[in-house]
């Protein structure tokens, strides 16, 4: 434990603690009340209201469209289902700026909706709402089917042999199994939009604010740093609660009815009702995730002259975008792998040292630890970036001009993915497998390469990829310590998002469509080397 818990002491905890700090500390002395006097403004609550109804607005819509999606994945046997799976999966790995600017060729001005029938979405709540449904869909198809799919369905025939109707029987045997891990998804899917921030800002314009988008203005444009500090303590008390009470759900899940191998309940769709939701999960499927995928590209060829790739060749000139870059924005791309590859190695080290440390420990401080390790999910990334400015700038950590920065802030969003991942695995491996090869002589690290490490290889491989996928998408942090010379994806995007003109919002398209292709050939992968349901997602 000591080595994870070094490094979110330092490059999360401390620069956390030292801008919170920064804003409500005066010579010395901590100005509590103006913890009263921010959250007593009108647009501060304002911006409160808006965060918590979106969320449960998105909440709700995201579990009423995706839960019968979860039930076919989970139920039904049918060509092209595991493709199915990858396709939903792809906008969860997709960063926040390429789904604004997806749904922005969509519901923007001269977007597709604008050019058939004269609608526009964007800067309007729907916007915000359907983006969300679009990035958190896979959260509950993952989470509520994975589990649904191992529910031993003969629970629930013996229950209609007994004379319960269909509803009845799925009511009172069913769903009180589901329910844990509809909690867990429900809570997972609020987290994400109470912290949303690339989708509300991209898409809501200056209309709509979360708390998020706010901490981002009053710091990086107001230079407000004690309402960005009393905002910020509001999310990580909000992020708190939601994660305590995500642990008991999960807690709850795994004392569920007695789960099956999913291959066995799993079967063709017979008579025209199953066949008909099969064919809506698949119609919901291209209108919400297909079809915006499909536009973005679309755009990104759509040049003055027709369709080509006018838009992909200027990204090969830094002047092609006027002042906006310093290098040629193609270069981004190199800077995003290159750091995504570093913050993946570095999430593998650190979460597979926490996960290796939940697994053979027990008790109120390693739920503390765990639950730590979930923090960075939803503590303010912008708050975090900020920070890193502000705290790695003196001996012996000066890295504010270190190219380091970037991954490491990366790398606090990839490590609970790979703790999540590997630990399930991790705990399933016989701990007398270990004893035996110790019996035999074989040191604690030989028993690790010749005992663990064959058995969760492919959750190890697993881990890395949505590592690297969300590491590549990393943009709140990252807007802040990226240079302007080594831009990263998400950044490139939003600068050109931010400047007026065709060639810009082009690029903006193409440059959303390479990082879209990056991810999704990742999960594609994935999908091919996971042959087991394990981990949490």
């Amino acid at each position: 434990m000591a080595v994870p818990v070094a490094f979110f002491a330092l490059f999360f905890a401390y620069p956390v603690v030292a801008i919170v700090g920064r804003g409500l500390r005066t010579d010395g002395v901590w100005q509590s009340g103006r913890i009263g006097e921010v959250l007593s403004r009108p647009d501060i609550l304002d911006v409160l209201w808006f965060t918590t109804w979106q969320a449960l607005a998105s909440t709700g819509l995201t579990l009423l469209i995706a839960l019968p999606g979860a039930y076919v994945l989970a139920r039904f046997d049918f060509l092209g289902k595991h493709l199915l799976r990858a396709v939903v999966t792809v906008p969860f790995v997709l960063p926040t700026v390429v789904v604004g600017t997806a749904f922005l060729a969509v519901l923007g001005r001269g977007g597709f909706l604008d050019e058939l029938w004269g609608v526009r979405l964007d800067t309007t709540v729907w916007a915000i709402l359907l983006a969300h449904v679009f990035f958190n869909y896979a959260v509950v198809v993952r989470t509520v089917g994975g589990l649904w799919a191992q529910l031993d369905p003969r629970q629930e025939e013996a229950a209609r042999v007994l004379g319960a109707g269909r509803l009845t029987a799925w009511r009172r045997v069913t769903l009180p199994a589901l329910a844990p891990a509809v909690a867990a998804a429900a809570l997972m899917v609020f987290l994400f939009t109470f912290t949303s921030f690339g989708v509300v800002q991209i898409l809501g314009g200056p209309a709509y604010s979360t708390l998020e988008v706010e901490i981002y203005r009053q710091t990086a444009q107001l230079l407000d740093l004690p309402t960005a500090a009393v905002l910020t303590l509001v999310q990580f008390a909000a992020v708190g609660g939601v994660l305590a009470a995500h642990a008991w759900t999960v807690r709850r899940r795994e004392t569920a009815l007695k789960l099956v191998d999913p291959a066995q309940t799993a079967r063709p769709p017979r008579g025209a009702g199953q066949r008909v939701l099969v064919g809506g999960v698949l119609l919901t499927v291209l209108l919400l995730i297909v079809v915006p995928l499909g536009v973005l590209v679309e755009r990104s060829l759509d040049t003055s002259g027709g369709h080509g790739f006018g838009f992909y060749r200027a990204l090969q000139s830094a002047e092609a975008s006027g002042s906006t870059f310093l290098v040629p924005p193609l270069d981004a791309i190199g800077n995003s792998l290159r750091y995504a590859v570093v913050a993946t190695l570095i999430a593998l080290v650190i979460g597979g040292l926490a996960a290796a440390a939940l697994t053979r420990r027990a008790g109120p401080l390693v739920r503390g630890f765990d639950a730590l390790l979930m923090l960075p999910l939803g503590v303010s990334a912008v708050t975090v970036g900020f920070g890193f400015l502000i705290t790695l700038d003196e001996p012996p950590l000066d890295l504010r001009t270190s190219w380091i920065l970037v991954p490491l802030a990366q790398a606090l969003v990839g490590v609970p993915f790979v703790v999540r991942i590997m630990l399930p695995v991790l705990r399933a491996v016989d701990g007398r497998l270990r004893e035996a090869a110790a019996v035999l002589g074989a040191s604690p690290l030989r028993a690790w390469r010749e005992v663990d490490l064959p058995l969760v290889r492919r959750a190890l491989l697993v881990a890395a990829g949505f590592a690297f996928a969300v590491s590549l998408g990393e943009f709140g942090a990252t807007v802040f310590i990226a240079r302007p010379d080594n831009p990263t994806l998400p950044v490139a995007v939003a600068r050109l998002l931010g400047r007026s003109g065709e060639l810009n919002y082009g690029q903006a398209m193409a440059l959303s469509t390479i990082l879209m292709i990056v991810c999704a050939v990742s999960l594609l992968l994935l999908e091919r080397i996971r042959t087991d349901r394990s981990g949490e997602f």
